[in-house]
């Protein structure tokens, strides 16, 4: 049966009610975008158990990572395809060594990443046909494959921080990575209508006026080490007040060798108290293959240091029709950090979509693990 209006503003006002993250950890970093982090109060003893394989403090190679496993009774098609099968997701490494800002010359550093599991072939080089960064899957093992999704020098050019290689979009809000999210399923618009990663150059300061400037070019989206025309990326980020941040990306040119057009997002978070927070995603694609509008809005509530919920409400459109193409979902959430020797963190939710060409709707149950190293 197909929700009233009612009823969907009378579950996104419940769970506004009951979710969030402190604003400490929705801050808007330059090259990434605002993502809700696990780190949050268990932050310092996660750095103190960081593995390092040469102790030089911050000229240390630093290795990280996380093993994320997951459930879902139903197959989404937005990186949850394994239905009514538990999922090795995401096992993943990544490797930094910290460019030095004292070095002579330009002291450069480096990032790269090495990830299996079933959301590997969702995160490679979509449009390449050659070159380690392909989409790889195996067809017997769930879809599982191997990705690098990331593989960049990063160095300090006067007072610009200079990223060159492939790296991680800085569109939208949510992100590939397990733990840079609150929920386990992803928003339709994050899967449908952004880039997930660039191969290029990107150059980004704080202005003295505070705004966050990002700009740079890359061979579209979704590419790897292959030319796929030329596209533009710019980003301004900026706090206004004590309460409230916003930030604006849009990219323009060449997404794919047959696509172009003109793109962006534009992500706001406002702080309501010292334990909830509400943040506004508005995305939006216009080329000549196609045109999505996305509005995703999200509530997170602190409830205690181990315990926070959220709300995510979003409607989609794919294509000019306004009813024919509207796609909607609600999600309701809770993270969970259970007292244990590891950095672990529990995320069941429940997952409602529906469409306006349908009388039925879809009623999701997900839970996944995510244990950090």
């Amino acid at each position: 049966m197909k929700l009233s209006k009612l009823v969907l503003l009378g579950a996104f006002a419940l769970a506004t009610f009951s979710g969030q993250v402190s604003a400490e950890e929705l801050q808007q970093p330059v090259i990434q975008p605002i993502a809700f982090t696990l780190q949050d109060d268990a932050a310092a003893d996660s750095e103190a158990k960081k593995w390092n394989i040469f102790k030089r403090d911050d000229k240390a190679l630093d290795i990280s990572g996380w093993t994320q496993f997951g459930y879902h009774d139903h197959n989404n098609g937005l990186f949850n395809d394994n239905e009514k099968k538990g999922t090795i997701h995401q096992v993943w490494f990544a490797f930094d060594k910290a460019y030095d800002a004292d070095a002579e010359g330009l002291g450069f550093g480096y990032h790269f990443d090495l990830m299996y599991g079933a959301d590997a072939p969702d995160t490679s080089a979509f449009g390449q046909t050659t070159g380690w960064d392909v989409e790889t899957s195996d067809p017997d093992g769930n879809g599982f494959g191997w990705a690098m999704p990331q593989m960049y020098l990063t160095t300090q050019l006067k007072d610009w921080t200079i990223t060159v290689g492939k790296f991680y979009t800085i569109v939208g809000y949510e992100v590939v990575q397990a733990p840079g999210n609150f929920f386990y399923s992803h928003a339709k618009t994050m899967y449908n209508s952004e880039p997930f990663t660039h191969t290029g150059i990107l150059a980004s300061k704080t202005t003295e006026t505070g705004l966050d400037l990002t700009a740079g070019y890359s061979s579209g989206w979704d590419t790897g080490f292959q030319s796929h025309g030329g596209n533009g990326i710019l980003g301004l980020g900026k706090a206004i007040g004590d309460n409230i941040s916003l930030n604006y990306v849009t990219t323009f040119g060449d997404i794919s060798d047959t696509e172009n057009g003109y793109t962006h997002s534009v992500v706001m978070q406002i702080e309501l108290g010292e334990k909830m927070d509400y943040v506004f995603q508005s995305d939006y694609v216009d080329t000549n293959e196609r045109y999505h509008i996305g509005v995703n809005q999200y509530v997170f509530y602190t409830v205690s240091e181990d315990i926070s919920v959220g709300a995510r409400l979003e409607w989609w459109r794919n294509g000019t029709d306004l009813g024919a193409d509207s796609q909607y979902s609600v999600t309701s959430g809770i993270n969970y950090r259970p007292t244990s020797r590891f950095d672990m963190i529990l995320r069941p939710e429940v997952r409602i979509d529906w469409d306006d060409s349908s009388t039925d709707t879809i009623v999701i149950f997900g839970m996944d693990a995510i244990i950090q190293y």
